[in-house]
């Protein structure tokens, strides 16, 4: 998860007095505004409950109205303590942490308005969201609503028992299933912004955002797609996960010819849904997630690139200068390790500017295992990057559950009982596990060193010939900073 304070705003209190608020980023999104002592309020809280040891360091108090120059180091320094309190496995998972949050969620900064009389909402004064009953609009992916009667203030965990509860879905297979934040597209799909975590409000997360296009859809939340079977020993996830794969084939999600599109059609016709999903499993990018054309560095900077993310990798369409389109895939096993950097241009506006409206510049970065000796940085820089970051990880905690012999079905159970703690999965975004054991079956790969210079990129419209080494080519047992296989 990103947390990040890219930015903070000068805002009058009550009685006009001014003060900084500090806008807190969540996965590249504004989640929240704060002053210093709530801030100072939530250290002090942890301090008590788990000792000046574990709690990271705050940045101290001052006597005097702070510089331009002190505001910003005081910015930095919150930034660094809220990753740093979100990434240890204990204060992350706090109820302490995550209560303060939602609260802080429920109190939304009021913009900036031109309309007469509204002095309250100019002077820049917040308002607390009340709780009370509200009905919640939750799509499913082949359009259908479900409607759910729930407070204002349900976190996501609420919101998605909730919608299981209507749905008649088994309380063991809730946890295979999550709830999107997506923002509806002219041609009816729908572009991924996040997945709601465990803190956040959902009803006050999409109607901040005072626009009709976002919508929060329920989907299927695992990727490898022998978990299937879980979900479809019950009608109603059988129902689910058929109607996401005839809408991920409907959009173009699963690439299909004419001969299976002809089976297909027989299957649905008969409404054989079982047998319609195990052929959709063998199709192409079947359980992947597409996102918005973006810009990547790979193989040249500049390069127009669609990305999806799946079957433990993400996949590159990418459109080279020439307008020739290639293809290549990035194993998450073959990556060292990703970071999520986020930059808003300096504005000179006028303090109490809207919030929420910065034009903030979000970049994936990945250090990927190119050769036997050769790493390579590989950027893509896209508004969804959180999204792909979120998409990494989760691919990583399967793997790690499988690879330790554990059970998916329990991780999840986990999840849904009480938010999947940091501990029982990989802790850092920026060093996920190497995780493919040598295959003694495969050619040494001293051997392969020659011809693994670089991804092979294979035109979409050719089969892959003999001499193609990609991604799935890079194996062998290798330890980068302490992270290996020895670590599992």
């Amino acid at each position: 998860m990103h947390f990040s304070i890219p930015e903070t705003e000068t805002r009058a209190g009550d009685g006009g007095a001014a003060y900084v608020a500090y806008n807190i980023h969540v996965n590249g999104v504004l989640h929240c505004r704060v002053r210093y002592s709530q801030l100072l309020g939530l250290h002090e809280q942890l301090r008590k409950e788990y000792g000046a040891n574990v709690v990271p360091a705050f940045p101290p108090k001052k006597i005097f109205t702070l510089t331009p120059a002190e505001v910003e180091q005081r910015r930095e320094q919150l930034e660094k303590y809220m990753q740093a309190v979100r990434q240890d496995p204990t204060l992350g998972g706090s109820e302490t942490f995550n209560s303060f949050l939602r609260k802080a969620q429920q109190v939304r900064g009021q913009e900036l308005l031109a309309v007469v009389g509204c002095e309250a909402a100019c002077a820049g004064e917040t308002q607390q969201i009340p709780t009370e009953e509200v009905v919640l609009e939750v799509m499913l992916s082949n359009g259908q609503k479900v409607k759910v009667t729930i407070l204002t203030s349900d976190q996501t965990e609420d919101v998605l028992e909730a919608v299981a509860s209507k749905l008649d879905l088994p309380d063991d297979l809730v946890g295979y299933f999550s709830l999107f934040l997506v923002r509806e597209t002219k041609d009816g799909t729908f572009s991924f912004v996040r997945k709601l975590q465990e803190f956040e409000l959902p009803y006050v997360s999409v109607t901040s955002l005072h626009n009709h296009e976002f919508r929060i859809i329920l989907r299927k939340s695992y990727w490898d797609s022998s978990y299937d079977d879980d979900v479809m020993e019950h009608r109603v996830g059988l129902n689910l996960l058929y109607a996401q794969t005839v809408s991920d084939i409907e959009h173009g999600w699963i690439l299909v010819n004419k001969e299976q599109h002809r089976q297909l059609k027989s299957l649905q016709e008969k409404v054989s849904k079982k047998e319609f999903i195990r052929l959709a499993q063998t199709l192409k990018y079947y359980g992947y997630l597409k996102f918005d054309p973006c810009v990547t560095d790979f193989p040249e900077k500049g390069c127009h690139v669609v990305v999806s993310a799946g079957n433990n990798e993400l996949n590159f369409q990418v459109r080279l200068p020439n307008e020739q389109i290639k293809e290549g895939s990035f194993k998450v096993t073959r990556m060292r390790c990703w970071r999520v950097t986020s930059s808003v241009p300096m504005s000179n506006g006028p303090s109490g500017s809207s919030p929420g409206k910065s034009e903030v510049k979000l970049e994936l970065a990945f250090e990927y295992l190119m050769s036997k000796d050769r790493l390579q940085w590989v950027t893509i820089t896209s508004p969804q990057a959180i999204m792909l970051s979120i998409c990494l990880q989760s691919m990583v905690d399967e793997l790690m559950v499988k690879k330790s012999g554990g059970s998916i079905r329990k991780m999840f159970r986990r999840r849904v009982n009480g938010a999947l703690r940091r501990s029982d999965s990989q802790q850092a975004v920026k060093s996920p596990p190497l995780l493919d054991s040598p295959d003694a079956s495969r050619e040494p790969m001293a051997k392969l060193s020659t011809k693994l210079t670089s991804v092979s990129l294979r035109g979409i419209s050719h089969s892959s010939s003999a001499n193609d080494v990609g991604a799935n080519d890079f194996h062998g047992n290798y330890a980068f900073e302490g992270i290996g296989d020895e670590d599992l």
